[in-house]
């Protein structure tokens, strides 16, 4: 393809590719005006992008030469994704292209591979995400119910939220499934009197949380365990589960939920709060495979429903809260960005800009509704055994 057929058919596709006017640089340093009114965005093209690669995976494509300076973006990237999310028709959110590489994407995990894919994504180093995460060293959706909250109190209202639906009784015990930095399973100990347990296949959020029980004076009411969630060998009360299903793999999904009914009591309730598409989709992004989340895979809402029955369990509860990733993702980046020098320094700028891309790439597809977080509330047995009757208990501290 010639260097005029390939800008004319690159041209055709972003004249469609966005809800909001921009403004193109071609590589040859014309520049043309898509869309109506004054360009929002200035998009600049340094170098011709592949076009066998742009047909294949435009995601994958376009984020690469982000990441190496052939794209350049001046004005929000969160708007100008979340744009051509909205966008219909736009050929970067078409799936069609996907096709050739989903098998390969979405095959399960065994072990091996399950620890391999969390040490590459959360083992790069507690100082990268303490930079931006915040104190509370949570990486997921905050819960945002009142104005002028800080991420700290919202971080911590989400781990609340969580514990409040439970309607834990003290002295019982608790499994987190996927405990991070060991957040809430201290909470549970210290302010709702359980004896919690976490696990997690990340040595650096092992190591953290170790040291926190340790400090705390924890030893008693709190452990932590580096072990895969198909190893536990015990039985609990209650289990939480926040930010790890999309982990497991499609193929274990079912396995998963499974195991959640597997390690309740009779009559036990879980909490699952995870990544999931109201919307069928490819539930996966080349880009965001390779660079961010390796084997991750998003589950749209009727998957999770229908395993979650198959395990045997009822649902009591199902909270979307888009909205409050969305809010979590912005403030991130806007920490991100006070110390996207220092990371540039320390990790190399394509690395910088790989990260910059994935926050706000992500916040727009959340603000789009092309993706969600939800948090499915079950029983194993029947639905709202020992719960209050009415769902204003869950929002009781609130207000």
């Amino acid at each position: 393809m010639d260097n005029m057929l390939e800008k004319q058919v690159f041209s055709k596709l972003l004249s469609k590719a966005f809800d909001v006017p921009v403004m193109v640089t071609y590589w040859d340093g014309k520049s043309e005006n898509y869309g109506d009114g004054l360009p929002k965005i200035h998009i600049k093209l340094n170098e011709k992008p592949n076009m066998k690669s742009l047909a294949k995976m435009p995601t994958l494509t376009l984020a690469e030469a982000y990441m190496n300076r052939g794209i350049e973006i001046e004005g929000s990237i969160q708007e100008l994704i979340a744009s051509a999310y909205r966008q219909s028709g736009s050929f970067l959110t078409d799936q069609s292209g996907f096709k050739g590489t989903l098998t390969k994407m979405l095959h399960g995990h065994d072990k091996n591979e399950s620890k391999e894919d969390i040490h590459s994504h959360y083992d790069i180093g507690n100082d990268f995400y303490k930079e931006w995460l915040g104190p509370s060293m949570t990486y997921s959706a905050a819960y945002w119910p009142k104005d002028g909250m800080t991420l700290e109190e919202a971080q911590m209202a989400k781990v609340h939220h969580i514990l409040d639906k439970l309607h834990s009784e003290p002295g019982k015990k608790l499994l987190d499934i996927g405990s991070g930095w060991g957040t809430l399973i201290i909470t549970a100990a210290q302010e709702y009197g359980l004896e919690t347990y976490g696990i997690t296949l990340s040595e650096e959020q092992y190591a953290f949380t170790n040291q926190r029980i340790q400090e705390l004076g924890l030893q008693d009411k709190v452990h932590v365990m580096l072990r895969d969630y198909r190893d536990v060998d015990m039985t609990f009360d209650y289990i939480t589960s926040v930010g790890m299903f999309e982990h497991v793999g499609k193929e274990n999904l079912g396995e998963y939920f499974k195991d959640v009914a597997n390690y309740l009591v009779p009559n036990g309730r879980a909490l699952i709060h995870g990544i999931t598409g109201q919307h069928y989709g490819a539930g996966v992004d080349p880009f965001i495979q390779k660079y961010i989340f390796p084997g991750g895979y998003i589950p749209n809402i009727a998957e999770n429903v229908t395993h979650i029955m198959e395990a045997g369990m009822q649902l009591d509860d199902i909270e979307p809260l888009r909205r409050h990733y969305q809010k979590t993702l912005e403030t991130w980046t806007e920490n991100y960005h006070a110390v996207y020098d220092k990371t540039v320094a320390e990790r190399g700028e394509a690395f910088a800009r790989a990260w910059d891309l994935y926050l706000q790439g992500s916040a727009a597809s959340f603000e789009s509704g092309n993706i969600d977080v939800i948090q499915f509330l079950m029983t194993k047995g029947a639905a709202g055994q020992g719960l209050p009757m009415s769902r204003a208990y869950m929002t009781a501290r609130e207000n």
